[in-house]
């Protein structure tokens, strides 16, 4: 007899991630033999190497932050880029053979574990599956130290995880600060603590346990801040730099992965602040979306998901078409020419707006619609307005038929 169906499911959809990660690594060995034959770069065109940003800044301006929220995929860290890795240190076992080297390591995956059903599920997924593929698996769990006796609760998930076979596993510490609200700057935390690790240990990636119904909420929050398309594509399967976050259960609900923790006998831990009213996102799970599926009938969460696929797809096929434009908009010195600007479509005129205001250094996180707006309207609206000030101490103004956007 097989595994029960929830158990089932989980690693199927952890399989699926992992034999996706050894295909790109793969490619990555078989480049590096070709490159290391011909003297060609060590990456394939297109994929971003180990420690290098995926989208540099324009010689003259000044690189955006990296962020990687779950929530617009993007959060803060604050930690340095590492330097650049050789691809070789990448290439799964599955992969030694290619160009006739045998010295890359065995990858690590690991996994990010809060102790909650969905992480939980998770380990116990990517520790059944890891070994059959030949690829080793570790843990990591954050302590945020926003409750009482946290440090002792990280302890005990740290605990579970080695038990599973995780290694390694790891109980980290941060310091959640204050921008942004206290779901934002934990989540901030958060993420730079496990790039911080990925970087520690040298993991090809990062599992994050978000179910379908996370999804939902997040195009529902997205919905809410009206802040556009993107914001309703939700979280992206794969994000991160150098394509570090893997999440393998955006199409498996909440209850099939605590079901799973259930038949395996595998304890769990429910954060209160998932309870809390105080929180939005809490708020949203136990009074918005019971509240829609009263009213809409069931389905909403799934159809939700569904959402934010299309959605992405759109605002990928847009972005791609902001990149392309934004060479074409801008005079021999770099400058935006307004008169470009205008003839693009709004949906691209903006992106390309978006792209330039970070690319000077505004925090892509405080960049909301209505900041990328009034730029536009230098464009769109021009009655000899002065210069906008945005996030991140930028400058906006309107000069002789330019866009000049800058630092203050």
């Amino acid at each position: 007899m097989g595994p029960h169906p929830s158990v089932a499911a989980i690693r199927l959809a952890v399989r699926r991630v992992l034999h996706d990660l050894l295909t790109e690594y793969a490619e990555l060995a078989d480049h590096a033999a070709t490159a290391a034959q011909t003297g060609q770069p060590a990456v394939p065109a297109g994929r971003p190497q180990a420690g290098r940003p995926e989208r540099a800044a324009r010689p003259g301006r000044i690189a955006p932050a990296a962020r990687h929220r779950d929530a617009n995929a993007a959060s803060a860290t604050s930690a340095a880029p590492a330097p650049p890795r050789p691809a070789t240190a990448f290439i799964p076992s599955a992969a030694r053979h290619a160009g006739g080297h045998h010295t890359a390591r065995v990858p690590l995956v690991l996994v990010a574990c809060s102790g909650g059903a969905d992480s939980m599920a998770l380990a116990s997924a990517l520790a059944f599956e890891a070994p059959k593929l030949h690829i080793r698996a570790g843990g990591i769990t954050v302590d945020h130290g926003l409750q009482d006796g946290s440090d002792l609760r990280a302890a005990e998930v740290a605990g579970r995880l080695a038990a599973m076979g995780l290694d390694p596993v790891e109980a980290v510490s941060v310091s959640v600060g204050r921008d942004g609200g206290p779901e934002a700057a934990a989540r901030d935390a958060r993420y730079a603590a496990l790039d911080a690790a990925a970087e520690r240990h040298g993991a090809v990636a990062v599992l994050l346990g978000h179910t379908r119904d996370d999804q939902a909420e997040t195009v529902l929050l997205g919905l809410a801040r009206g802040s556009g398309i993107r914001s309703l594509s939700g979280m992206a399967a794969v994000s991160g730099a150098h394509r570090r976050y893997r999440r393998p259960f955006l199409e498996i609900d909440r209850q099939t992965a605590r079901k799973a923790c259930m038949v395996q006998a595998l304890p769990v831990w429910d954060d209160p602040h998932n309870a809390d009213p105080a929180y939005t996102r809490s708020r949203l799970r136990h009074e918005g979306l019971p509240a829609l599926e009263k009213a809409l009938g069931k389905g909403v969460v799934e159809a939700l998901a569904r959402t934010a696929q299309l959605s992405r797809d759109d605002a990928d096929a847009l972005d791609a078409w902001a990149a392309d434009a934004d060479s074409a908009v801008r005079d021999d010195a770099g400058e935006l020419e307004c008169a470009k600007l205008h003839a693009l479509p709004p949906a691209v005129r903006r992106r390309v707006l978006r792209r330039a205001v970070i690319d000077a250094g505004a925090p892509a996180g405080s960049l909301f619609a209505r900041h990328v707006e009034e730029v536009d309207r230098l464009i769109t609206g021009w009655r000899g307005q002065g210069a906008i000030n945005l996030p991140g101490r930028v400058e906006a103004r309107r000069q002789g038929g330019r866009l000049v956007i800058r630092q203050a």
